[in-house]
């Protein structure tokens, strides 16, 4: 009988979510063209460029809630834009989502607003139900706050109890969008760390939108830059590798507030 130790099945280098040839377009209106990238598993990937490059339209997409006018988004490999309709459902509940502003129902609590992802589609009791909301609130550092509503709590709070709903059902992929907008530089560095711990927590990856310099190099593994110019892909990489790019308008966005030499 040999000693030798199994070796660990070798992790799938399948990348976790692609986008290949997108063409996205309201009408006659093409918002991006010919968007092409892969997502790793376990990485936290940013979504980032100035007000009109077509960010959120590209979160819109890639989380179901737009068909893209040409190309194809891969979840695992499966063509997640063009499966039948029962398919992608399924699909889409592997999704975690926060929205700008948090976008929870102001008429009920926190723990309500959790659980409402749990009632809609698992078979947990009631009070497998309230245990997973508890721990839910519990990882976003809510404990104890579950009969709060939203408008009894800060801003940061909303946006915390807002990830706490997107991990309800556990979720392969959190997608966040503008997380730190419109917080204050304290409050938005802590929920970044936050991002962080959870990654490293659920093994998640996370895809983010957002403009914000501090967040971007605080928590991005590797960033795409939308160029509004060209409506299409301007840069790709590690937001450090990325300041000296060759793209001018990708250098400029990430280089603001950075003093020029004399």
């Amino acid at each position: 009988m040999s000693d030798t130790v199994p070796a660990a099945a070798p992790r799938s280098t399948t990348p976790h979510l692609s986008a290949r040839g997108l063409a996205l377009a309201y009408g006659e209106n093409v918002i991006l063209r010919d968007v092409s990238f892969d997502v790793r598993r376990g990485e936290v990937f940013v979504i980032m460029g100035g007000s009109g490059c077509g960010k959120s339209t590209l979160l819109r997409h890639l989380i179901g809630l737009e068909s893209p006018a040409a190309g194809e988004i891969l979840l695992n490999g499966e063509n997640f834009s063009g499966a039948p309709e029962e398919r992608r459902a399924a699909l889409l509940r592997r999704f975690g989502v926060t929205y700008q502003g948090g976008a929870l129902w102001t008429s009920l609590t926190l723990a309500e607003n959790v659980a409402l992802p749990l009632r809609e589609y698992t078979r947990l009791s009631a009070r497998e139900i309230a245990e997973v909301t508890r721990y839910k609130l519990a990882l976003v550092g809510l404990g104890g706050f579950e009969d709060y509503h939203p408008s009894e709590i800060s801003g940061g709070m909303v946006k915390r109890a807002a990830l706490a709903r997107a991990m309800a059902l556990d979720p392969e992929i959190l997608f966040l969008d503008e997380p730190s907008a419109g917080l204050d530089p304290v409050t938005a560095r802590l929920l970044d760390e936050l991002i962080l711990q959870l990654r490293e927590t659920l093994g998640a990856t996370v895809v983010v939108v957002t403009h914000e310099l501090a967040s971007i190099f605080a928590i991005a593994d590797r960033a795409l830059f939308l160029d509004a110019a060209t409506r299409t892909v301007g840069a790709l990489g590690p937001p450090a590798e990325l300041r000296n790019c060759s793209n001018p308008r990708a250098r400029a966005f990430l280089n603001r507030g950075v003093p020029t030499p004399p």
